[in-house]
């Protein structure tokens, strides 16, 4: 916590986000001493904003954390303050967060109704995309991932998928296209689920019909019921 620069959240949904006040809570055993920005999406009827995210947990007067009100409000002593930003349509080539090390875009990404940002984090001389959760309809993301170093896209669904699960996700062969399109170098397959467990094969083989390049499969299985 003491290095960090910036936290990125691509949306709200609570497999997401739920972590967010115990990740904050542990900076107070370390000694960071600057602020700490966060960006994400705004927010509609069905999820808060970035900046209402973070002070419903710890604005001063009703924040299920008010306790820890120190690292939210300007007023109240404390080593550092947290900045919470809701990102709005920009440039493509507008960089959301920019620091001494890394650079940070986003692109918004259809996830149902839910607002949802995909990031490309460019640091050291490479570029990392991650593509959160989505639908992988429309440019955007296609766009944010031109050219990067390392893709990281969500396989949470296998293919074939049908109903809402698809609505909210991208199959292998979306996966496949658009990793073949932006011309990134290597895809890595993250957020993988059970019901895309030992689906390993099938879902390599509808990849390699669109991009040829490396494929990696993280070991990040969440544990969620098919529904």
């Amino acid at each position: 916590m003491s290095q960090l620069d910036v936290i990125l959240f691509t949306h709200f949904h609570v497999d997401h986000s739920a972590d967010f006040p115990t990740l904050i809570f542990s900076s107070w055993f370390e000694e960071r001493d600057r602020p700490l920005p966060v960006y994400g999406p705004a927010g509609n009827s069905l999820m808060p904003s970035t900046v209402g995210f973070v002070h419903a947990f710890f604005n001063d007067r009703n924040g299920i954390y008010r306790y820890l009100s120190e690292l939210l409000v300007p007023e109240e002593k404390g080593s550092y303050k947290l900045q919470p930003h809701n990102v709005v349509e920009r440039a493509e080539s507008s960089a959301v967060f920019r620091s001494e090390h890394l650079s940070g875009y986003a692109a918004r990404v259809i996830h149902g109704s839910v607002p949802a940002l995909a990031w490309r984090v460019e640091i050291g001389g490479k570029s990392i995309v991650f593509s959160g959760d989505t639908n992988g309809e429309g440019a955007g993301l296609v766009h944010l991932a031109k050219d990067a170093d390392l893709f990281i896209a969500h396989n949470a669904v296998p293919e074939g998928a049908t109903g809402v699960e698809r609505r909210l996700h991208m199959p292998p062969s979306v996966i496949g296209q658009i990793a073949q399109e932006a011309q990134v170098k290597r895809l890595v397959l993250s957020h993988r689920m059970l019901r895309t467990l030992g689906k390993v094969q099938g879902t390599q083989s509808e990849i390699s019909k669109n991009f040829s390049g490396p494929v990696a499969f993280a070991n990040d299985l969440d544990c969620f019921p098919v529904r």
